[in-house]
């Protein structure tokens, strides 16, 4: 009898509508339901969560549309968008600006036609130039796909001196040079050493950075979800840092900087071996070390650590543009940009940095 109540009771389901609709951040109750499906959801990434609306309007000011396909008051998939705009780099609708991972989490591909399909909709409606999607599997063929980026990430041994010896030879002799040199690593629940190794290391590399307020609020909207690690010389002395998201079981290193004497101390192999041997003691399972360009430094770095890469399907459905665009340090047309912001003071750079970066995303 229960057997055919259930059936019954799917078949109910099956015939309802699926309606798209679009988050409130004021509804609590579909905060709640967005996020516990998310944190249920097997195609969700941590850059799903719904904090992320509150960080893109809070900081940015970024029009958002998140999206919820509900059937019978259950939701069966998710997809986050904001649409960035400017004179400089264009009109774009993408999940999700500022996010490795983006596109639709879904449960059913129903939800997932019916949320690229309200995508492409409000795309049309606000006249971007194109669409992009920041999937974990390849959707759509058809679509153009920057290939540029791969990610890292695999499985956490249970033991903490396993992974230890999981980590390549001369790789592994790089972390025990900072143990030796008598690095440890803290917690921090300010954010100020963190935001002044950051945007040293992002001038040095002629990049603008991201202001220190979006930092803080990516720590109050994510709490104890977004932590911050240090690593210290014997003297207190602050070398390296790196702040690192959490989701279930996962831990992802997501932004880093370092000082220049960090390299010769072994400083930022040490915080990413720290960072992973706490990870292991909190019984994380996974290790996720986030993208990297191909052909880059951070992508030697990475596959030193045993990591192998995987590929990142960036999609792009493009509308009034023929070709996906190249807004990133790798176009050549930066380089003489990128030696300027070198040479500009920090206290400058710092200032000027937050009205460029919102718009790459």
């Amino acid at each position: 009898m229960d057997t055919r109540i259930e059936e019954i009771a799917r078949l109910v389901a099956a015939s309802t509508p699926l309606v798209v609709k679009t988050l409130d951040p004021a509804d609590r109750v579909a905060v709640r339901q967005w996020d516990a499906f998310v944190d249920a959801c097997p195609e969700a990434t941590f850059f799903h969560k719904s904090g992320w609306q509150q960080v893109l309007k809070e900081v940015f000011a970024h029009r958002t549309h998140f999206l919820y396909a509900e059937r019978s008051g259950a939701i069966e998939g998710v997809l986050p968008l904001a649409q960035v705009k400017s004179v400089l780099f264009g009109n774009t609708l993408v999940s999700l600006p500022f996010a490795v991972y983006g596109g639709v989490a879904a449960n059913s591909a129903a939800a997932v036609e019916a949320l690229e399909g309200e995508a492409q909709a409000i795309a049309t409606r606000l006249g971007v130039d194109h669409l992009e999607l920041r999937n974990l599997r390849h959707r759509h063929p058809d679509w153009p796909l920057q290939d540029l980026y791969v990610r890292f990430r695999k499985p956490l041994e249970p033991e903490v001196d396993d992974n230890l010896l999981a980590i390549p030879r001369k790789q592994r002799a790089m972390v025990r040079k900072g143990i030796k040199n008598g690095l440890r690593s803290e917690i921090d629940q300010d954010l100020g050493r963190f935001f002044a190794l950051y945007a040293d290391n992002v001038h040095r590399h002629g990049t603008p950075a991201l202001p220190r307020r979006y930092f803080e609020t990516l720590q109050r909207v994510f709490a104890a979800d977004c932590e911050a690690l240090t690593v210290v010389d014997d003297s207190g002395r602050p070398l390296s840092v790196v702040l690192s998201f959490y989701f279930r079981d996962e831990v992802l290193p997501y932004y880093a900087g370092d000082d220049v004497s960090a390299r010769q101390l072994a400083a930022n192999d040490f915080k990413y071996w720290e960072l992973m041997r706490r990870s292991c003691e909190r019984g994380l399972k996974i290790f996720d070390y986030g993208r990297s360009k191909q052909g880059t430094g951070s992508y030697s770095f990475k596959k030193n650590w045993g990591f192998e890469p995987q590929p990142l399907f960036y999609e792009h459905c493009l509308y009034r543009r023929d070709s996906i665009p190249q807004n990133n340090p790798s176009n050549a047309k930066y380089q003489m940009l990128i030696k300027t912001w070198r040479r500009m003071p920090i206290g400058l750079a710092n200032w000027l940095g937050p009205f460029i970066v919102r718009n790459l995303g």
